[in-house]
């Protein structure tokens, strides 16, 4: 269970977190939340799909790392093999908080460095220091902060992402059967990605917005992302060939 606290240099002073990546520290993830500021450096390595959260009718991005659970087709030898990791990887065990101070008399929420004590990577033994020595933040700590920092204020174009897809129906539901050299399946399923054929039926008007906007950038980078799918059945069939 997660021990969420406030980040702070007199509670936290001699802690370190270990920064490998490996299934020892929970790296073996079938896939990765990720954020349409990232699809640009993610399109290069990864699938980028979407999952859609049924009660809220809201949808995240994900970058798929593995075709089951538990897997992660990056992750070979105790290293991360792709020219980007997603950072919501790279920010672990780090996370942003809420804390809510007084100015001018009026309550505001600022935003917090949290950390989880009870993950794994947290010690006080080995790894990177999170404060130096005789005080002051690590640049380590400061890369989390900016790490962070960029999450945390995506927000709001991350949303206008997601509405606009959703406006413009473009999401669909898909299954993917993978059929491996050593005659295994795969079936990936639960999967949303983004309907070509609407896409390219959207008035000019509407696809000048999206131009305009960023977002048809964007939305092509996701379909460029598929090429990587037979990329990651070669890693699959590489490992179930050993």
């Amino acid at each position: 269970m997660a021990n969420h606290v406030l980040l702070n240099n007199l509670d936290h002073q001699d802690l370190k977190i270990i920064t490998d990546k490996s299934e020892e520290y929970g790296n073996n993830t079938m896939y990765s939340v990720v954020y349409p500021f990232e699809f640009s450096k993610l399109q290069a390595d990864y699938p980028i799909f979407f999952h859609k959260d049924n009660n809220s009718n809201t949808y995240t991005a994900l970058a798929l790392l593995g075709f089951e659970e538990r897997e992660n087709l990056f992750l070979r030898d105790e290293q991360w093999h792709a020219s980007y990791i997603p950072l919501m990887i790279e920010r672990e065990p780090f996370l942003i908080g809420q804390q809510s101070v007084v100015e001018n008399g009026e309550t505001v929420e600022n935003t917090v460095i949290h950390l989880d004590l009870d993950n794994p990577r947290v010690n006080k033994n080995q790894g990177t220091d999170i404060f130096l020595p005789h005080g002051g933040n690590s640049e380590y700590i400061n890369k989390i902060s900016s790490t962070l920092k960029a999450i945390h204020e995506s927000k709001p174009s991350t949303k206008h992402f997601m509405d606009t897809m959703i406006a413009l129906d473009l999401f669909e539901s898909f299954n993917l059967d993978i059929q491996l050299t050593n005659g295994s399946n795969n079936r990936l399923s639960g999967f949303y990605t983004i309907n070509e054929d609407k896409l390219m039926n959207l008035k000019g008007e509407t696809l000048e917005e999206l131009n305009k906007s960023g977002l048809l950038k964007l939305i092509y980078m996701v379909i460029a992302s598929h090429e990587n799918i037979n990329a990651l059945i070669q890693l699959k069939d590489k490992l179930v060939s050993v």
